[in-house]
């Protein structure tokens, strides 16, 4: 229900700031830059997302496909079935959707969105199969789209490459930061989630896992500083991340061999589902992609950072950060959005500015929201999403704090 009421608020403040700006300010062209926005989203959400997403969908699908006949799925379910089992209390032992969870969280903290996209999609749609209501979020789904959209990464390779294509005189500087922010970010969901399902967090088991993945990247943290220099870090991340993509495939169709399993047409069996999600996706994309089109185009986002520069001018602090505010509010609502104000930011002030890294922090410390709503829950035709979205947007605004105090400590 709330994806509902935030597609229509969208559409309702558009509406109102482009007649403002018609009647007050005499913008004839307003509400032609409106329309002509609906018609390059509408068009680009199926001919650039939807379409090309079939054939990465239909690829890894059907690689999962492969890895659960081989019983990769089952055995991963296992390795984690007892914290999962705290998190996700609805979802039975050792089901498929354990498995796949972990690995679409895994794709994710190596910065591999091509790969973590398809996996995702296929565990909602595993939870979906014991989700007693079709068209409503259960808990077990809410939790993972929470964890998932907080965006934690230990790997920011795009941001990297990114500043270091703007020439930046250190391109990893912002690898920490980062990780921190998104981290904050995921525990920030993963508590707000578990106080309204009522999970304890205090369980031993959870607070081990906790721990241990805490321990984890920290232990990242220090390795790639302590024993890398700034420019192996990039190439390791590259590297690694890579490795690691390209070794899920092989794995699994050695397993599924091992098993003597028809490798080929496993893959095809898994393939085609790919290719139908991607198909049912198409009209959840183009609704919720349209309505952040014209609440982008109508100026809605400038007057939401003008309101913040105001407001924090009357305060005696430095107000240098919400000149890279923009990408932070940008980043819940489209990925590619986010990117180009995160690179129009560092063109501005310099990759090398405050401004210009805490751009690039904001853009790694949370994932679009609204985005993967509509993506994940479309994919499986839930339409009231309960709390999903604002524990998400929680999540992200405690990213955006923390990527403000850490980029304080670490750049100003």
């Amino acid at each position: 229900m709330a994806l509902n009421y935030v597609w229509i608020a969208f559409f309702i403040i558009s509406f109102v700031i482009a007649l403002i700006k018609l009647i007050f300010f005499g913008d004839t062209e307003i509400f032609q830059k409106l329309v002509e926005s609906l018609f390059d989203t509408t068009r680009s959400s199926v001919m650039d997302i939807a379409l090309p997403l079939a054939g990465t969908m239909a690829f890894w699908l059907g690689i999962m496909n492969i890895g659960e006949k081989a019983g990769a799925i089952s055995f991963l379910s296992r390795i984690v079935g007892p914290f999962f089992s705290r998190l996700f209390p609805e979802v039975p032992k050792n089901h498929p959707a354990t498995g796949q969870m972990l690995m679409n969280f895994s794709a994710n903290l190596l910065g591999l969105d091509n790969a973590a996209t398809p996996l995702g999609l296929k565990a909602m749609g595993s939870l979906q199969e014991i989700n007693t209501k079709k068209d409503t979020a259960s808990n077990a789904q809410i939790m993972f789209l929470v964890l998932h959209t907080s965006g934690l990464t230990i790997l920011p390779i795009s941001i990297i490459a990114q500043r270091a294509i703007l020439k930046a005189a250190d391109p990893t500087d912002i690898f920490i930061p980062c990780i921190i922010a998104t981290y904050v970010a995921t525990v920030a969901g993963l508590l707000i989630v578990a106080v309204r399902q009522k999970i304890n967090l205090f369980n031993p088991v959870v607070m081990g896992w906790l721990l241990g993945l805490t321990a984890f990247i920290g232990l990242v943290v220090w390795y790639f500083t302590v024993h890398l220099s700034k420019e192996q870090i990039s190439e390791v991340s590259k590297v690694v991340s890579n490795l690691l993509l390209f070794l899920i495939p092989v794995a699994f169709i050695l397993g599924a061999l091992r098993k003597k399993v028809n490798v080929f047409e496993s893959f095809v069996e898994g393939a085609v589902g790919g290719f139908e999600t991607s198909v049912k996706i198409i009209p959840y994309l183009v609704a919720m992609l349209a309505a952040i089109s014209v609440f982008r185009n109508c100026g809605a986002m400038g007057y939401i950072v003008d309101g913040f520069q105001y407001a924090f001018s009357h305060f005696n602090i430095d107000t240098r950060f919400t000149d890279a505010l923009p990408v932070a509010f940008m980043k819940p609502l489209s990925g590619s959005g986010a990117k180009a104000m995160m690179i129009d930011t560092m063109t501005t002030f310099g990759p090398d500015s405050f401004v210009g890294r805490l751009a690039c922090v904001f853009n790694g410390s949370a994932d679009t929201t609204f985005y993967i709503v509509a993506l994940y829950f479309g994919s499986v035709g839930i339409k009231k999403s309960r709390y999903a979205i604002t524990a998400g947007l929680f999540a992200d605004l405690a990213g955006v704090i923390a990527a403000i105090l850490i980029s304080y400590l670490f750049f100003a």
